[in-house]
């Protein structure tokens, strides 16, 4: 072959090549603080228990991923599941859910009112919608608490209407944890369902009008699955910080309505026992995994099913 030939070749490895070199200050930042502390808690995950905490050095134990979903007893070494550990990742894995699906209920009118609204006001609803961003978790986290607790605004107001005679016991519950949840993670589902209703053609939804379709039918059979990607996004941006929550659970579940986040932490703290927690922390990151794959499978599917 000639130069002529060759030299398309020559300059398309010279520039990824060179796309390379430059992203490898940044290959080597996200290595160094995500990759590298995940293989700190593999590694912590298969090594045995320190009399005092932290880990025996390079002294191989399973213990810690048995110890995740089986309990020994400590009379005659027989072992059994796990029903503690298992309820609270169970509890981690339903509240998330259900968090989920509650930002979703309030999250897509909310979308598409502001996707709807003149260009000039959109902004305005957007930066609304951005303004809990702006105050720190454990602010917001307390702000539910004084609205839920038993002399809160919401007991108050009931009380006041004569709609209950006694307090609610909402805080310190699962239903606080979740509407916890679903006040702090909202902005997460509403943001990527704007930016895919903001793209939709609203002249199929005057289509299908004007093909005698109900509201109902418009909504289900156009509206959801042209913004179908959106959707998934959002679930997935609400998911997986529910899955792994620490303050809110905390702070509104009283500590006696734990989940994942909060029982790793207790193993690193009061519990003493570093393989457990990294073993759950790598659980946690599995969980997480199979969400992230659960929506590229589906993304892909949407995006091969709009082709």
């Amino acid at each position: 072959m000639s130069a002529i030939q060759t030299a398309p070749e020559h300059a398309k490895s010279r520039d990824i090549r060179n796309r390379w070199l430059l992203s490898f200050p940044a290959l080597l930042i996200i290595f160094v603080a995500a990759i590298g502390p995940l293989f700190v808690m593999l590694v912590y995950s298969f090594l045995a228990k320190g009399d005092y905490g932290d880990v025996k050095p390079w002294e191989f134990s399973t213990e810690g991923w048995f110890s995740v979903f089986f309990e020994r007893d400590i009379f005659d070494d027989t072992f059994g599941l796990a029903s503690a550990h298992l309820s609270i990742i169970w509890r981690s894995l339903k509240l998330s859910f259900y968090t989920t699906i509650l930002t979703l209920i309030l999250g897509f009118p909310t979308a598409y009112f502001i996707a709807t609204r003149p260009q000039k006001t959109r902004e305005i609803w957007v930066f609304l919608i951005t303004i809990p961003f702006w105050t720190n978790l454990l602010i917001r986290t307390f702000a539910m608490q004084q609205v839920i607790r038993n002399e809160g605004i919401v007991n108050n107001l009931l009380t006041w209407l004569g709609v209950i005679k006694s307090p609610l016991q909402i805080i310190y519950t699962d239903t606080a944890t979740l509407l916890g949840m679903a006040y702090v993670y909202l902005p997460l589902m509403v943001l990527p369902l704007y930016a895919s209703i903001e793209k939709l053609d609203f002249r199929l939804v005057e289509a299908g009008y004007d093909l005698y379709a109900s509201r109902l039918q418009v909504l289900w059979r156009i509206v959801i699955p042209l913004v179908k990607p959106g959707l998934i996004a959002g679930s997935i941006l609400v998911f997986i910080p529910s899955l792994g929550a620490y303050v809110i659970p905390r702070v509104l579940g009283g500590g006696k309505n734990m989940m994942l986040g909060n029982l790793i932490e207790m193993q690193f703290g009061a519990g003493r026992n570093w393989p457990l927690g990294a073993a759950m922390s790598i659980t946690l990151m599995i969980l997480v995994t199979l969400a992230l794959v659960f929506y590229v499978r589906n993304a892909s599917k949407s995006g091969a099913g709009h082709v």
